[in-house]
């Protein structure tokens, strides 16, 4: 039996490996002295041939090239933009999109340069005076959903020209090809695609002129400088009236609160946040209003109940009346006519009491 090398337990890779010229002579001694101890057919063992095998690769090139996406394959979730579409000026132009378009009641307000804790102590006293609103019966509480934002005027505008000029639905559908290699037809009617870059380019072009009643017309000449706008996602003269009350008050019609109800806004920070905002205008479903038309919406007495009220007021009224006039030529037919018919008969009413009185006489 061959003697063994001891190794001590604790000794590492490299000490292991490590071959000294004293172990390299116990290493040489040992294999002499196993190899005259051992038999020859040991000694010199016999390695069978076999016939070497190789594997090869090509059936899984061929297996991978069967998965490999076709050239023209765009996928479903980075359509074609005509600017980058991963750059911060793009997803603000979506995002200012999506809120002209979902944002029924928009306040426009700018702001001369106000600083964080401006902000902050304003937005405090207007949830304040949103959360005391009453919430009519039956309709969701969209008091945390009213937001008072900054905005990037220019990308603003761009979102204006793309809401006003640009309509997805005559976007031509084109052929596309889809992760198998099919062909099938997909429209880019998205609001970063090159047709909405060409519709607002050709609504804004030197040569065109843009109608004065469009929206866009109305809101671009105040959208000058550092502007703020004050979202409600549903048409609330009563949140309006609220959020008036805080933001641009007026004395009797939309008073602020008094210090005793709402101390913290005679707060010097918030004042002077208050001061450096002003009114300019709002967008009520898609329309644009002045300063006195936002105050007017905001002073509807009863809020959209009341206006519901009005409304039907006003209806059943124009009804009765187009009633009456409707009836009116029928009744002084019939008037006439049963004038008519008293006078014909009272001379034979006349002859016929003439001739019972000279009967009785």
């Amino acid at each position: 039996m061959p003697p063994r090398l001891r190794c001590p337990a604790g000794c590492g890779l490299k000490s292991a490996t490590t071959i000294t010229g004293a172990s390299r002579r116990r290493t040489i001694a040992a294999a002499s002295h196993s190899a005259l101890l051992l038999p020859s057919s040991l000694s010199t063992p016999t390695v069978p041939t076999s016939t070497r095998q190789f594997s090869s690769t090509a059936p899984i090139l061929n297996s991978l090239s069967s998965l490999r996406l076709p050239d023209d394959y765009i996928p479903p979730t980075t359509p074609p933009t005509a600017r980058p579409a991963d750059v911060r000026k793009a997803q603000l132009l979506r995002t200012y999109t999506s809120l002209l378009r979902s944002t029924p009641l928009m306040l426009i307000f700018q702001h001369n340069n106000l600083v964080a804790s401006e902000w902050a102590a304003i937005r405090r006293e207007l949830n304040l005076a949103l959360a005391a609103v009453p919430v009519p019966e039956g309709s969701p509480d969209i008091a945390s959903k009213i937001q008072l934002q900054v905005i990037r005027t220019r990308m603003f505008d761009v979102a204006l020209k793309v809401v006003e000029f640009y309509d997805p639905s005559t976007v031509a559908p084109t052929t596309g090809v889809t992760a198998s290699g099919k062909k099938t037809t997909v429209t880019y009617n998205h609001d970063l695609s090159k047709s909405a870059y060409d519709a607002i380019k050709a609504a804004t072009a030197s040569g065109s002129t843009t109608p004065e009643s469009s929206p866009y017309a109305q809101l671009s000449p105040l959208l000058v400088g550092p502007t703020a706008l004050l979202t409600i996602p549903t048409v609330s003269p009563a949140h309006l009236a609220a959020a008036l009350g805080i933001l641009s008050p007026v004395p009797k019609m939309f008073p602020a609160p008094s210090k005793r109800k709402s101390p913290g806004y005679y707060d010097p920070i918030a004042q002077a946040g208050l001061q450096k905002l002003m009114l300019i205008g709002g967008r009520v479903e898609g329309k644009v209003f002045d300063i006195d038309g936002m105050r007017w919406v905001g002073g509807i007495p009863g809020g959209l109940e009341g206006l519901r009220a009005q409304l039907v007021a006003m209806l059943q009224s124009v009804g009765m009346g187009l009633a009456g006039t409707l009836e009116a030529p029928g009744k002084s037919l019939w008037m006439t006519m049963e004038s008519r018919k008293i006078m014909l008969e009272e001379p034979e009413k006349k002859a016929v009491e003439g001739e019972k009185k000279e009967e009785s006489s």
